[in-house]
């Protein structure tokens, strides 16, 4: 596709999963929480709820590792009719913290794209999740030095983006997005007038997924974050 980034003089970054891996923590801890409640229902059944008791907590507890542990201790207690044992718990409670505390593996290609792009773009983080966990990861990643600025939204619409951007002082048309996720990070940014790069990540939370209407966009879609310099990077 041929759009024209030669405006461009910010780059936002998703993290999650445009960074570094994420979602497939989050699978590995729903294939385990569906074990520890094998007793009470099917792998699917459980799989259902949980995303059910995600969904409706969301304005509550936010995005973010914090809310994913509520929201299965909650579906436990609900599927077992409150009978599910305090070892349960614990364990459940266990998982939280073994995906919390897990090493931040960036994916292929994050650090050359960002040392190459730095000297030329005004780069900043656009992630939504829980703020202490975000700082956390972004820490531990060892590449917060390549970013100028840092926001943890609430969420990702166009309102959010609009907001911030005013509030950074950054143009619409001199900005670009790149992330995983068409509904997060692609739809609402071309919605407000700025551009957009999709880089698919294997993995997607049902919650970001779009219709196949909505993913036909004025954007480019690339495999591979590393091929984002052919087209800013010259």
């Amino acid at each position: 596709m041929d759009i024209d980034f030669k405006d461009i003089k910010v780059v936002g970054f998703d993290a999650d999963d445009t960074l570094w891996v994420n979602e497939t923590y989050f699978r590995e801890t729903e294939e385990r929480f569906a074990e520890l409640l094998e007793g009470y229902e099917t792998k699917n059944k459980v799989d259902q709820e949980l995303f059910k008791v995600e969904m409706k907590n969301l304005e509550l507890y936010g995005y973010g590792v914090k809310g994913f542990v509520l929201s299965m201790i909650e579906t436990a207690l609900d599927l077992s009719n409150g009978k599910i044992p305090q070892e349960t718990i614990l364990e459940i409670l266990a998982l939280g913290k073994k995906m919390i505390s897990h090493p931040v593996e960036l994916l292929d290609g994050v650090e050359e794209v960002l040392s190459q792009l730095e000297n030329k773009y005004r780069l900043i983080v656009l992630t939504k999740g829980d703020l202490l966990d975000q700082e956390r990861k972004l820490e531990k990643s060892g590449i917060s030095k390549y970013f100028h600025h840092v926001e943890v939204l609430s969420d990702k619409k166009e309102s959010n983006y609009s907001r911030l951007l005013e509030h950074l002082e950054i143009q619409v048309e001199e900005f670009l997005m790149i992330g995983n996720s068409l509904k997060s990070d692609v739809l609402p940014i071309l919605n407000i007038g700025a551009k957009a790069i999709h880089v698919p990540f294997h993995t997607t939370w049902a919650h970001e997924l779009v219709s196949e209407e909505e993913q036909i966009n004025n954007h480019l879609k690339l495999n591979n974050l590393k091929d984002v310099l052919k087209y800013l990077d010259n």
